[in-house]
C-alpha cells in the first residue's frame, strides 16, 4: 500500500510540472473570423479590428491568434470577449524560411540528401549545423563542408518558428463554450492616398472632377470582406521613446450624407472619416482603387502669375532677367454652390484637356493638402509656352543713410510682358518689397496685397506685349 501510494504522489506531482510548464493550446486561423474592420490612415497607420467565434478550453491555456499582421504593434494589441482574459501576450515574427530553419538547427543534426550525377542514386548522411551566417557551414563525419552539397532533411520544425504571423497569448478562458471574441491592434504597412483626376473644359473656366482612393497593403496580412474606414487629417503620434500612438475617438462622430455612391463622408474628432459602404478584399502586397467623389462642372478661374523676388530692392543690379517664365495656375472654390462642398483628403489632382481632336491630353497636376468645405484650392499646371517677361532695374539711387542698417533706396523698374497667343490674357505680377515702401510712380495702380507685396493685374493683347513701370522707395 504505501509504494502504491508513493507512485500515485509522483505521478500527480509530474503531472503538475507537466501541467505547469506547458499549458494547453488553442489555435484560431481565419476560418474563425466573422468579421474584420480596417480603418487606415495617412501616416502608414492602420487600425485593425479581427472578430473570431471560436471554443477554448475553461481554464488556462495558450491562445495563438494567427494571421495577424506581420507588422502588429504589439503593445497596442487589445483582446475582448466575455468569457476570457489575458495573462501575458507574445507576438511571433520569427517566420518559416530556408534560412530561419537553419538557423534554428545550429548545433543540431539534419540529414544531407545526395544524388549521384550518373545514375540519380539518392544517398543520405548525417550532418551537424555549425553556421547559417554568410552561407552554411556543416560538420559531416570527420571533415567539414560550406554550402549545402545536396538537400537538406529536418527532423521538425521549432515551435519557436511559425508559417504564419502569429499572437501567442497566455489565456484564461471561464467557459468551454464556443464565445465570440475581438482582437484590436494597430499596425505599419497599410497606406492610402487621395487621387484626382479633373478635365477642363474649352474655355478653361469649368471642371468635371473625379477622385480615387488608392489603397496599398504591405502588412504581410490580407483582410477578407473587410469594412474599410479612412481617416483624412494629421493624426499626432507620440514621440517613439514613449512608443504609443493616439487616433480619434470614433464614438463621438456626426453622420453626415453620402456624396457619392461608393464611400460616405462624416466628421471625427478634429478629422474626417470616409467609409466605404460595402465591404472589400484588400490581399497582401496589394494595391487597389476605390471611387471617392464626382463633380461636374466646377467652376474655376486660370491666373497667369509672374512671381518676383526681394532681393533687386537693396542695390544695384541693372538687367533682372529675359524671357522669365509666367506660370499658370487654375483656382477653384470647394463649395456646394460650385458642385462639390466635400472636406476632401489630401493628394495630387491630374488635370487633362482635350485638344481640337477631341484626344484628352494631360495639362499639369499640382499636390493638394486636406481641403475643408468652402476653402480655395488652387494648382500650379506649368509655365506658360506663349507669355513671358523681361525685367530690368532702369535707375537706382541711394537718398539717405550712412550705415547698412538705416537707408533709403529709391528704384524704378520696367516689367515688358509679351504675349504670343491670339487672345488677350491679363497676367498678374506680384513682386514682395522689403521694408518699409512706398510707390511713388507706376504705369498701373498697385494693390498692397500684404505688408511686403505689391500685385497689379496687367492687361496684354493679343500678338502683342505691355510694360510695366514703376518707383518705389524702401527704408530699411
Amino acid at each position: 500500500m504505501k509504494n502504491s501510494t508513493t507512485a500515485l504522489l509522483i505521478f500527480l506531482i509530474l503531472l503538475a510540472q507537466t501541467a505547469l510548464a506547458s499549458p494547453p493550446a488553442t489555435t484560431t486561423t481565419l476560418e474563425d473570423q466573422t468579421k474584420v474592420s480596417v480603418t487606415i490612415y495617412n501616416q502608414n497607420l492602420a487600425l485593425i479590428k479581427d472578430q473570431r467565434t471560436i471554443s477554448l478550453i475553461k481554464g488556462i491555456q495558450v491562445l495563438d491568434f494567427r494571421e495577424v499582421s506581420a507588422q502588429i504593434k504589439p503593445e497596442t494589441a487589445l483582446l475582448t470577449g466575455d468569457d476570457i482574459s489575458i495573462l501575458e501576450q507574445n507576438f511571433e515574427f520569427d517566420l518559416l524560411t530556408p534560412h530561419a530553419l537553419l538557423e534554428k538547427y545550429v548545433g543540431r543534426e539534419v540529414l544531407v540528401v545526395k544524388t549521384h550525377p550518373t545514375t540519380g542514386e539518392e544517398t543520405q548522411v548525417k550532418a551537424t549545423v555549425l553556421s547559417a551566417q554568410n552561407g552554411v557551414v556543416l560538420q559531416i563525419g570527420d571533415h567539414i563542408e560550406s554550402g549545402i552539397p545536396g538537400r537538406l532533411i529536418f527532423p521538425d520544425v521549432p515551435e519557436n518558428l511559425r508559417d504564419r504571423p502569429t499572437l501567442a497569448m497566455l489565456a484564461k478562458s471561464d467557459t468551454k463554450k464556443e464565445q465570440d471574441i475581438e482582437l484590436s491592434y494597430l499596425t505599419s504597412g497599410l497606406s492610402w492616398q487621395a487621387d484626382y483626376v479633373a478635365e477642363l473644359n474649352a474655355k478653361d473656366d469649368a471642371l468635371n472632377i473625379s477622385g480615387w482612393v488608392t489603397l496599398t497593403n504591405q502588412s504581410g496580412a490580407a483582410y477578407h470582406n473587410a469594412d474599410l474606414q479612412l481617416v483624412a487629417g494629421d493624426v499626432h503620434r507620440a514621440p517613439p521613446e514613449h512608443r504609443q500612438l493616439q487616433y480619434g475617438m470614433m464614438e463621438k462622430a456626426s453622420r453626415a450624407p453620402d456624396l457619392s455612391d461608393g464611400m460616405s463622408e462624416e466628421q471625427m474628432f478634429e478629422y474626417h472619416l470616409y467609409t466605404l459602404e460595402r465591404t472589400t478584399t484588400l490581399k497582401d502586397n496589394q494595391t487597389k482603387q476605390v471611387a471617392l467623389m464626382q463633380a461636374g462642372q466646377v467652376p474655376c478661374r486660370k491666373e497667369f502669375l509672374l512671381r518676383g523676388n526681394s532681393h533687386y530692392y537693396r542695390g544695384q543690379v541693372g538687367e533682372i532677367g529675359r524671357k522669365i517664365k509666367v506660370g499658370v495656375f487654375v483656382e477653384l472654390i470647394n463649395s456646394e454652390e460650385n458642385n462639390l462642398g466635400m472636406p476632401l483628403p489630401k493628394g495630387i489632382v491630374r488635370v487633362y484637356k482635350k485638344d481640337s481632336k477631341d484626344r484628352l491630353q494631360f495639362v499639369g497636376e499640382d499636390r493638394i493638402d486636406h481641403t475643408p468645405k468652402n476653402e480655395t484650392i488652387r494648382l500650379k499646371l506649368g509655365d506658360a509656352f506663349d507669355i513671358t517677361a523681361n525685367k530690368k532695374q532702369t535707375n537706382f539711387e541711394k537718398i539717405s543713410g550712412s550705415s547698412r542698417v538705416e537707408y533709403v533706396y529709391e528704384s524704378t523698374y520696367q516689367i515688358e510682358l509679351k504675349n504670343g497667343k491670339e487672345e488677350a490674357v491679363t497676367v498678374k505680377v506680384m513682386e514682395p518689397v522689403p521694408g518699409d515702401w512706398k510707390m511713388l510712380k507706376e504705369s498701373l495702380p498697385h494693390e498692397k496685397a500684404a505688408s511686403n507685396t505689391a500685385v497689379w493685374q496687367v492687361p496684354v493683347p493679343a500678338l502683342g506685349s505691355t510694360v510695366l513701370t514703376y518707383t518705389v522707395r524702401v527704408k530699411h
